[in-house]
């Protein structure tokens, strides 16, 4: 395909338009006129006929995946490969979502003859985590005389993957990052000796004979001892509900932009910020998401390309319209997971359905495992007379309706309790120096 570019329309408005109006006003200049016109359209589409196959060997190669971060500036690298004996000058092209943005709507650029390659970096910004695609570079090159410009399109499979922004939680928790790790954090006296087993030694007076390992005391003809150590390697779940609960948004500022967020999105950020402080802590970190059926399980382990599967599992996750099945969710937890861990249930539970059902199912699981619940929590859920601020009639009937709902969560609250489930409403803005806080306190209690 060919277009007109600026040169030609330059000597048409200055040849052929002019010379037209004179031929038309003076019939002696009409030769002169049609030479002259003639002459450029002649020229024309010799020049029209020598692009043919202009952008015969020019190739393009983008990387299969793309790493960015939400809200971050990043760029999308872009070989040409130029497999002809002459230079050409190329105007490049790509079509971006529109949660990709973009400020450059082409680029330009010289590929230099002999095979040689010419890279461009094309500078965006997402604006929305998830998984997008580039299949087609459009390009336009220049026919010899420059009058025409010749497009084309190449064919390439390139893979946009937006994660989402964790700066400004790991601001928050700079002192965890900063490997300063005792600041902020009060000292708690350790309880108990802990069952890791560390070593044998002779039997002293005094120990216990539960520690006498009657074995080894067999085989050496003298009492020997089991020696502990506190346990420091623990599995850490996080359980991420994506159901339609899940969509639900909360207003706040993030990264320095006002917006609505999502809980979904909340949950996915602070899952990946407690992997972080996990790993941090020596522990091993997995991960679950379900809705009406369970959509990923990442083993816990540790480790930088670890982190980076979770990541890869969390960061195309969107709120479904379905109910979650708990009893699925537990019955795989129940199989899966033989070792004792700290399970975070990151859920929704102001259903009266969804809660009853989570209450019931969470049996299978709770004597094994040490459970934590964490609820955002729902816009307006607060205790009756805690906000002065009552103007309207509405507002009363609105602070009414915020006391019923804190009273169920509070009643929840207490049934968990008796389970041995540990329930806490989030804050949206405290969200993840929250969870980590829970987790550090499990750590220090050695309750796992």
């Amino acid at each position: 395909m060919i277009v007109p570019r600026t040169r030609l329309l330059f000597w048409i408005a200055i040849v052929a338009l002019p010379f037209a109006f004179i031929a038309v006003a003076e019939p002696a200049a009409l030769g002169v006129a049609f030479a002259l016109i003639g002459g450029l359209a002649v020229v024309t589409l010799i020049d029209a006929a020598l692009s043919y196959g202009r952008l015969r060997g020019i190739g393009f190669e983008v990387p299969e995946i793309v790493r960015l971060t939400k809200d971050r500036e990043g760029e999308v690298p872009i070989t040409i490969h130029n497999d002809t004996a002459r230079e050409h000058l190329l105007r490049v092209g790509l079509a971006f979502p529109r949660e990709i943005v973009t400020e450059r709507p082409d680029l330009q650029t010289i590929a230099p003859a002999g095979a040689a390659a010419a890279r461009i970096n094309w500078p965006i910004t997402p604006v929305r985590r998830g998984n997008y695609v580039l299949d087609t570079v459009y390009v336009e090159g220049v026919s010899p005389l420059g009058l025409w410009g010749v497009r084309g399109s190449r064919r390439v499979r390139s893979e946009l993957r937006v994660y989402p922004n964790l700066l400004s939680e790991r601001r928050r928790l700079a002192a965890i990052f900063l490997n300063r790790g005792s600041f902020g954090i009060h000292a708690q006296r350790q309880v108990g000796q802990g069952r890791e087993f560390e070593k044998l030694r002779e039997y002293i007076p005094g120990d216990s004979f539960e520690d006498v390992h009657w074995k080894a005391t067999a085989k050496r003809g003298r009492p020997i001892t089991k020696m502990f150590q506190l346990e420091r390697t623990q599995e850490v779940y996080v359980v991420v509900d994506t159901s339609r609960l899940s969509a639900r948004t909360v207003h706040m500022t993030t990264n320095g932009t006002e917006g609505d967020v999502s809980y979904l999105e909340r949950f996915i950020t602070a899952s990946l910020i407690l992997g972080m402080v996990a790993e941090r802590q020596g522990d091993l970190f997995g991960l679950v998401t379900f809705g009406d059926r369970i959509h990923s399980f990442v083993r816990a382990k540790t480790g930088q390309a670890h982190f980076n599967a979770c990541r890869d599992a969390l960061y195309t996750l969107e709120p479904q319209l379905v109910n979650p099945d708990f009893d699925e969710l537990f019955t795989f937890l129940r199989l899966r997971l033989r070792r004792r861990a700290m399970l975070l249930f990151l859920t929704n539970l102001d259903d009266t359905v969804l809660k009853e059902s989570f209450a019931r199912n969470i049996e299978m699981v709770r004597r094994q495992h040490l459970c934590l619940v964490g609820m955002m929590t729902p816009p307006g859920v607060r205790p009756l007379f805690t906000d002065p601020n009552v103007e309207t009639q509405a507002d009363i009937y609105q602070h009414l309706a915020g006391h019923m709902m804190w009273h169920d969560l509070r009643e929840v609250d207490r049934v968990l309790q008796r389970m041995g489930v540990g329930f806490f409403l989030l804050d949206n803005e405290r969200m993840c120096a929250e969870i980590v806080t829970q987790y550090t306190n499990v750590k220090q209690r050695q309750l796992i």
